[in-house]
């Protein structure tokens, strides 16, 4: 049973450049802000150091346009080279409007640009845009065997990002990675407190602490890209943020 929990903001990460070591970047700010790691601890990180450590930013200059991202452009009034990635990075283009672009991401999420940011980025040398991590899922793996074998206890790790609802006003935060414990928490089968059979009740535990990770991290000049979340243990699972994507065969809005 949850007793009670609490949030832990790691100030003092760096600038991420690509092929940094990001295991050893996010302990080493972690140990300079007094932090031990717990057993049981979920380590929350910002997919944007991830993506850079991963090499995920692009060059706007590198990027060739095509046709249907030029006619895509016109319609939403976005430069032609950044809807081009959207494309190459999107499987579906679901609604459009000047200004936005609603797509499905390669890795099964519906949202705008594909993720695609060009906030909190240095555009110094020429304007760039930050693609999401390829395999998420795996960028958590990797980083929790990381921090276990740094810190000797048993974690769990999200990566999260910031995602517009359809019928919700403002951004939250979500996860795309997660390594280390059950993000859904399945109540089907059970019963209320009067004891009503629940058919439907799945508690998104991933997203749910990504939000609420979120509201520390900040979106604009914080600099905290990284939470740890305490009092909700990890735990021993296989399950994966890909694991929240509602399956097409699901989706009643198409």
């Amino acid at each position: 049973m949850l007793n009670g929990f609490s949030m832990i903001p790691i100030p003092g990460v760096p600038m991420v450049r690509e092929g940094d070591d990001l295991t050893e970047l996010v302990y080493d700010a972690i140990d300079r802000a007094d932090v031990i790691l717990q057993d049981g601890d979920i380590v929350c990180v910002a997919q944007k150091i991830v993506s850079k450590a991963e090499g995920r930013l692009v060059a706007l200059s590198s990027v060739t346009p095509s046709e249907r991202a030029v006619e895509l452009a016109a319609e939403t009034d976005k430069d032609p080279r950044l809807v081009q990635l959207i494309l190459d990075e999107s499987t579906e283009v679901m609604r459009k409007k000047p200004g936005v672009l609603i797509v499905r991401h390669k890795l099964g999420l519906v949202g705008a640009h594909a993720g695609i940011d060009q906030s909190n980025i240095d555009h110094g040398a020429e304007e760039c845009a930050l693609l999401l991590p390829e395999q998420p899922d795996e960028s958590a793996a990797r980083l929790k065997l990381g921090l276990e074998a740094k810190s000797d206890v048993t974690l769990g790790v999200i990566i999260t990002d910031s995602h517009n609802r359809p019928w919700r006003v403002g951004t939250i935060g979500a996860a795309i990675g997660a390594s280390g414990f059950d993000v859904l928490d399945d109540h089907r089968g059970g019963q209320d407190i009067y004891g009503r059979e629940l058919k439907v009740t799945l508690i998104n535990r991933a997203d749910a602490i990504a939000a609420a990770a979120t509201l520390l991290m900040g979106e604009t000049t914080e600099k905290i890209p990284v939470v740890i979340f305490r009092g909700y243990p990890a735990e021993s699972s296989a399950q994966s943020a890909a694991m929240i994507n509602r399956p097409l065969e699901e989706d009643l809005f198409r």
